[in-house]
């Protein structure tokens, strides 16, 4: 045993520090004033300084890194492939592959913890804000959603759209203008200030399309990652949920009722269509699953314009049915859960309780 380890020892001490790492982070989790000093004071600085370092160019770094980590993966197993073929200690061959890839996964994965895992056991908007979600009855779910069908309505005209009656405002000037969207946060929740940097596009739109992604953000750049394949109509909301995460809002729920605000604030016509749009999204499908006639007619008051985005968005995802899809979502859902996302993706749907939380207060 001595002389197996010594054979490896300088992965068998990687894996033993990794493991270290881990343990200490999942032991510490609920120390909860460790994890707000560690989120506010240690990686919102680091967050900060990195996003501004990798600002510098269009490209996302986030997408350079993932190809790059994909090919070296590829060169390296096919190199392992090429010796197993040609040598004969074999199983020695092997054990280093498999121990290798394993100490990286794990240190990728301790890093993601620390610089992300950290920010759900922190304090969160609803904390730090004072907005605590709340249920509502029927009549205020109708009322809430009707108001947001009809503030929706109200700016439906506002944005450009094609022959098809679709919404058309350019990619490009949405990115343009995201910059300046959260300024209208600021006097009511001036913990969310910061210097905010344009986000990114990234090139390879489709295969987050084939995962359910509309975009990420990635902890180890501090970079706003964003599908640029998917209809635009809500591109823009999508930015501003993603640029809630650059602030440290690990919480999807939180992220969402965020980016409903700052959209519907903003002076852009496409942030805010896109804002309200998100909202009533929301709020229909809680909705629907309550009182499908009130649904219906809230539905019904829609301009066309509004109902040909929503069911254009609705044909595009569907499209991308299928087991990548699943499987994405259900390692995303486990992930969600392991850092107290109890109900997991289906998170995405309390953002209602926000809502309602704010707007019946």
């Amino acid at each position: 045993m001595k002389t197996f380890f010594k054979r490896y020892r300088k992965l068998h001490i990687w894996l033993l520090a990794v493991l270290s790492v881990l343990m200490m982070h999942f032991a510490l989790r609920p120390c909860r004033g460790l994890m707000n000093f560690l989120t506010q004071r240690v990686l919102f600085p680091l967050e900060r300084r990195t996003a501004s370092l990798c600002s510098v160019t269009a490209s996302s770094v986030a997408e350079i890194i993932y190809i790059t980590a994909a090919l070296v993966l590829v060169l390296y197993a096919a190199w392992t492939v090429r010796c197993l073929l040609l040598q004969k200690a074999r199983g020695a061959m092997l054990y280093r592959f498999v121990l290798t890839v394993l100490c990286a996964a794990l240190s990728v994965y301790a890093m993601f913890c620390l610089l992300w895992g950290v920010t759900y056991q922190a304090d969160g908007f609803s904390e730090r804000s004072g907005i605590t979600p709340r249920g509502g009855t029927v009549t205020e779910l109708t009322d809430l959603t009707a108001y947001f069908a009809h503030r929706l309505s109200d700016c439906a005209d506002e944005v450009a759209r094609d022959e098809n009656g679709l919404f058309a405002v350019s990619r490009t000037e949405i990115f343009a203008e995201s910059t300046g969207i959260y300024e209208s946060l600021y006097g009511e929740f001036p913990f969310l200030k910061m210097k905010d940097h344009t986000p990114k596009a990234v090139t390879h739109s489709k295969i987050l399309s084939a995962i359910d992604f509309t975009g990420f953000y990635f902890p180890f750049t501090g970079e706003a990652n964003l599908n640029v394949d998917s209809p635009a109509c809500f591109l823009p909301a999508t930015i501003v949920h993603e640029m809630a995460h650059q602030r440290l809002i690990a919480s999807e729920q939180e992220c969402n009722f965020i980016a409903i605000l700052g959209a519907t604030r903003a002076e852009s016509a496409a942030y805010r269509y896109s804002g309200w749009l998100l909202g009533y999204i929301h709020l229909s499908n809680a909705l629907y699953r309550t009182d499908s006639a009130a649904w219906q007619t809230i539905r019904d008051t829609l301009p066309e314009n509004v109902v040909r985005d929503i069911q254009d968005n609705n044909a595009y995802w569907a499209a991308w049915r299928g087991p990548v899809k699943d499987a994405a979502q259900s390692v995303y859902d486990g992930f969600l859960k392991s850092n107290g996302e109890e109900q997991g993706v289906q998170s995405y749907g309390t953002v209602v309780d926000l809502l309602l939380a704010y707007y019946g207060s």
